[in-house]
């Protein structure tokens, strides 16, 4: 089994887990927030960087990867580690929620999807089989099988149609794969938010024996209600002895709330994408740095960060060069965003470790404003 999972320890006071995921490239701590890096690059932001924050695992995309450069070049190149110079572990997804996302120009069958490309508008196949090959070929430790990611809202009979199919694509992707060795496969459980149809996406997934399972289907526009409701539901239904991971989520509440309900893994763009737009993650809550009133603000982004950005610049400076589109000041947010996240989820380990976690959630909400009555996320 290339991939294995150790429970340390479980929270006596939120049943929170604190673990440790083995990879043939090394191993990470859990819960981990793993940085996106779509195209063989987390935005803006090199290896080094990223070690120096203590990344610990990142993810790629299978879909954008396959148009361009091509599966084929990164695995001449000697696999999407050698390609992108990260020795760490990787998780690739497996390219569905892309191509589901393209809603007005593709059409679901049986046997795949057929889709038009973003950019050039070529028509093209994707299928179980197609994702698993160029998984393969990228090399990543952690791969993801291709299931379907319906809409939201869906009905009943739509979903129930889609998790069948998600099941069968799962089996499929499993057969297709075919570096079992060095690479784990992770099956995805669907059912929007259908309780029901969430057990029958479990149990037939479960059946299949796969290395560690994720959660897909949320963050997509369903309230934090709902999302924490469909988790407490979910995850009791999955092997204690596998990695949980929560697909798409990475704001600091749903962090926190996510491994309270006992997931292990989470990866989101949002820390990246607010960067770019100059809205900074702090301690205190959402900081917009590009702003007029931080024009003459000589304080870091967060008094409360030791990150190399909040260590050396100041808000105004930030808010200057982002104003006059400087990629040096996306860079800096970018990193800053990153650190807040990964140092946020080592705090969550420490509070489970030391059992606090839920007066820790209690705290950190307090001051980030989570409690407020219009409370702003992002």
């Amino acid at each position: 089994m290339p991939v294995t999972y150790e429970l340390i320890k479980t929270c006596k006071q939120t049943g929170a887990r604190l673990g440790k995921v083995h990879t043939p490239h090394g191993s990470f701590d859990t819960p981990m927030f793993m940085p996106v890096g779509t195209l063989a690059t987390v935005k803006t932001m090199s290896p080094e960087e990223l070690i120096q924050m203590n990344a610990q695992i990142i993810l790629s995309n299978t879909y954008h990867l396959w148009l361009r450069p091509g599966d084929d070049l990164i695995k001449e190149a000697g696999g999407l580690h050698k390609f992108m110079n990260w020795n760490r572990p990787i998780l690739t997804d497996s390219g569905g929620f892309q191509v589901f996302s393209l809603s007005g120009i593709r059409k679901i069958e049986e046997e795949g999807v057929y889709f038009r490309h973003h950019l050039s508008g070529e028509k093209l196949f994707f299928s179980p089989e197609i994702a698993m090959g160029i998984q393969n070929n990228l090399g990543p430790d952690i791969m993801m099988v291709l299931d379907e990611c319906p809409p939201y809202p869906a009905s009943y009979e739509y979903m129930k149609n889609s998790v069948e199919r998600t099941s069968r694509w799962a089996e499929r992707s499993l057969e297709a794969h075919q570096r079992k060795n060095d690479q784990a496969l992770f099956g995805i459980i669907q059912g929007g938010e259908y309780e029901d149809l969430r057990k029958q996406s479990a149990q037939d997934l479960l059946s299949l024996d796969f290395p560690g399972y994720a959660i897909g289907g949320l963050s997509v526009g369903e309230s934090k209600e709902v999302m924490n409701q469909v988790l407490e539901s979910t995850t009791p239904l999955m092997p204690t002895n596998k990695p949980r991971y929560l697909m798409g989520v990475g704001s600091p509440d749903a962090l926190i709330d996510g491994a309270i309900r006992g997931v292990d893994m989470f990866d989101c763009v949002l820390p990246t994408r607010i960067a770019r737009n100059g809205t900074c993650m702090t301690s205190t809550g959402r900081l917009v740095v590009r702003n007029a009133k931080y024009a003459r603000d000589l304080r870091p982004i967060d008094e409360n960060c030791n990150c190399h950005v909040c260590k050396n610049y100041t808000r105004a400076y930030v808010r200057h060069l982002i104003n006059c589109n400087e990629t040096f000041g996306f860079r800096l947010t970018t990193y800053h965003n990153l650190h807040f996240l990964l140092e946020l989820m080592k705090q969550v380990r420490e509070a489970i470790m030391e059992d606090r976690l839920g007066d820790f959630k209690e705290a950190f909400f307090e001051q980030y404003g989570f409690n407020k009555p219009n409370a702003k996320n992002f």
